[in-house]
């Protein structure tokens, strides 16, 4: 549905992390479109601060690693809203490189950053999804979750996230409270690396083009209208799912195996 609402979302409250940037703030955009009452998180206090100054939200400066900042930031936002609907892990993120020169704080890192945080946040916010009466998480994976490309620490995680896509819409489901993972292949966002190498190395870039059979990269706008469809009433049947939203793209990166 493109950037436009529509998914009879107006009213819902959502926690959003990952939110003052790239594809976090296409799907914080997309949700007030539709309505929503918004908190997010971020490190970057800087680009939270514009983020605020041009859409009605809650926002609080964190690194969702961190012990408790992140449960004191469910908190506060089912605080300030009255409750909580839904609930998307957006933040992630890799270090390190190689397997030969990864260190053992890279890989966890990148764990708590993809896997670690969500489990955290989930464990957070299902008292206050409880409380209404169910609600729906979405997290977001990635391509990278089930096709095989480096590093494998970022893929290793991202696959994690899908295992409790699938395991905690087993375990919560009683309560009424989807999960769904979402998996996006390569998206083309300003100043990212893919629009670095669009710009850089147009060669490269074009070759890389060949492993989406339309030949163009994911828009993020197409990611976050997967994740308003999924936090609805629209998607009431589907939980559990891992839901890739990559055109259809074959390796996850131009270094793919």
């Amino acid at each position: 549905m493109g950037d436009t609402g529509g998914f009879g979302l107006a009213g819902r409250r959502i926690v959003v992390t990952g939110g003052s940037r790239g594809l976090g703030e296409r799907i914080v955009r997309r949700l007030v479109l539709e309505g929503c009452s918004v908190a997010t998180c971020a490190r970057d206090e800087e680009h939270l601060r514009r983020l605020a100054d041009s859409l009605e939200v809650f926002t609080r400066p964190l690194d969702v690693t961190t012990p408790e900042l992140l449960e004191e930031f469910v908190a506060e936002a089912a605080s300030e809203f009255g409750g909580l609907d839904g609930v998307v892990a957006c933040a992630g993120g890799s270090r390190g490189r190689a397997l030969d020169t990864a260190t053992p704080q890279d890989w966890t890192t990148t764990w708590e950053l993809n896997a670690g945080h969500t489990a955290r946040l989930v464990a957070a916010a299902a008292p206050h999804l409880r409380a209404v009466g169910g609600g729906s998480v979405v997290i977001v994976s990635s391509i990278s979750g089930w096709k095989p490309g480096p590093q494998a620490q970022y893929g290793a995680a991202k696959a994690a996230q899908i295992h409790l896509a699938t395991s905690l819409a087993r375990e919560l489901g009683a309560d009424g409270i989807r999960v769904n993972a979402v998996s996006p292949g390569s998206m083309l966002i300003p100043g990212k690396r893919w629009d670095r190498m669009r710009l850089e190395e147009p060669d490269r870039f074009a070759t890389f083009t060949q492993e989406f059979p339309g030949r163009r990269l994911v828009d993020p706008a197409e990611v976050a209208a997967v994740v308003a469809f999924l936090l609805s009433d629209a998607a009431s049947g589907i939980s559990g799912a891992n839901i890739p939203v990559d055109r259809a793209q074959n390796a996850p990166t131009p270094d793919g195996y």
